[in-house]
């Protein structure tokens, strides 16, 4: 057995540590190496989107800037000091924006940064690992262009690994947010595959737990352009103009522009596009934007480009401004105290709509731990300190089921018998 925090980790694509910082939390894992070229836009170049300086804040690792489409499997291997076969876990969670069904040119067009999923089989092929692990779209497994998935998938397979490849609500799992991803889990020599349905079996999130009120309800009002003084993170931009306006017309808790259309006192405050979908009555998604979130229904899907009101359903459930920094990443998963390093704010929000909520790899950690050791994790320790997911929120549909899972923890039910569910019990004393 190895000793505490001896499994390492590589994490290609490491963005702002969301993966990362799941494993790094649990006490066996240690990472050894990241690479991520932190680009920001399209357009922009190497470097612009700074989250390298947000994951060595956090992870207390120094990131490659290296592009993975050129960076060398063989030069990885000589700077990271292992040999093949050495490393435990290597997570590649390559950029989702070209599967994303959301962008409506994906459903036409390759993008090229897809094929970096394959590129992922380079880095086995040569690393060796004992499991991996890979985060994306849901459309990387069912959508126009799996076939980057599928020839993965073989190649793994050619190499000895056995694959699952699942798409997940990950509110099944704790997180406050709609938010549907595909997750692959490769175990070599053929191993046993243990999944997140596996730890959540018998047990599911209460419903008051995903949702947005749980995750920030808590949190001190403030003001759009200001700086809570006990917590930097706790800021959003400023807002002006019409913006500011619109905002302050839409009713709370879910409202959105739409209910300012056919108000006299609303109408200016249309934009173009928005009379011309309310014209034709073709919505989409657009009634999202510049909308307010519900206070008890999980979060929307956050994305990239969560740094404007006008970018989706980002506006707090009252308070006339967008969500700010610490609660979107509150509600993608992070814990309380992650720090996002940036020049902008916008860059920051990237860094939390790009990440794997960290509540959510923290629970893929542990899975593979069970997979490398045999040895299965009580549901209470899967679960990430300082999210908004805590053992309470935790429940089962069948009392007698706590037992087996927590036997070898010291843990007992909660719950008189005569009830229906309960809920994950702290430890005696």
């Amino acid at each position: 057995m190895k000793k505490c925090g001896q499994l390492k980790f590589i994490d290609l694509f490491s963005g702002a540590g969301g993966m990362s910082f799941g494993f790094a939390r649990h006490p066996m894992f240690r990472p050894v190496f990241a690479v991520d070229a932190q680009c920001g836009k399209p357009s922009s170049g190497p470097g612009s989107l700074e989250c390298n300086l947000t994951y060595t804040k956090n992870i207390g690792l120094e990131v490659r800037e290296a592009d993975l489409a050129s960076y060398a499997p063989e030069l990885l291997l000589a700077e990271s000091g292992l040999a093949p076969g050495e490393l435990d876990v290597l997570i590649s969670c390559a950029p989702c924006t070209g599967f994303s069904r959301t962008l409506r040119k994906n459903h036409l067009e390759d993008d090229e940064r897809n094929s970096l999923v394959q590129r992922t089989g380079d880095f086995v092929a040569l690393l060796r690992p004992q499991i991996l692990v890979m985060e994306n779209a849901r459309e990387l497994i069912r959508g126009n262009f799996s076939h980057h998935y599928h020839k993965l998938r073989e190649r793994l397979e050619q190499l000895g690994y056995s694959v699952s490849g699942e798409i997940h609500m990950l509110s099944e799992f704790g997180l406050p947010q709609v938010r549907e991803r595909a997750l692959i889990i490769a175990h070599r020599d053929h191993g046993q595959i243990h999944t997140l349905r596996d730890l959540w079996s018998g047990y599911r999130p209460s419903a008051s737990a995903i949702t947005v009120r749980h995750a920030i309800g808590s949190l001190p009002p403030i003001a759009a352009g200001v700086e809570n003084a006990a917590d930097p993170m706790h800021v959003a931009p400023n807002m002006t103009g019409l913006t500011a306006e619109r905002l302050a017309m839409t009713p709370h808790d879910g409202g959105s522009w739409l209910d300012l259309a056919g108000n006299p006192r609303g109408e200016h405050l249309l934009t173009p596009a928005m009379r011309r979908s309310a014209v034709a009555g073709a919505w989409g998604d657009h009634p999202d934007v510049y909308g307010r979130l519900w206070w008890d229904r999980p979060c929307v899907t956050i994305k990239r480009e969560c740094a404007h009101v006008g970018n989706g359903r980002y506006a707090h459930p009252e308070q006339d401004r967008l969500c700010t920094v610490r609660e979107l990443a509150l509600l993608n998963g992070f814990p309380s105290d992650y720090e996002f390093v940036g020049r902008s704010l916008s860059n920051k929000y990237r860094h939390i709509g790009d990440a794997v909520p960290p509540l959510i790899s923290h629970q893929l950690a542990h899975a593979c731990h069970w997979m490398l050791t045999g040895v299965r994790p009580g549901l209470k320790d899967c679960l990430l300190r300082g999210t908004s997911l805590s053992s309470g929120d935790v429940i089962s549909v069948d009392d007698e089921s706590l037992l087996p899972l927590f036997a070898n923890k010291g843990y007992q039910s909660a719950r008189p018998a005569a009830q229906s569910a309960s809920r994950i019990s702290a430890p005696p004393g």
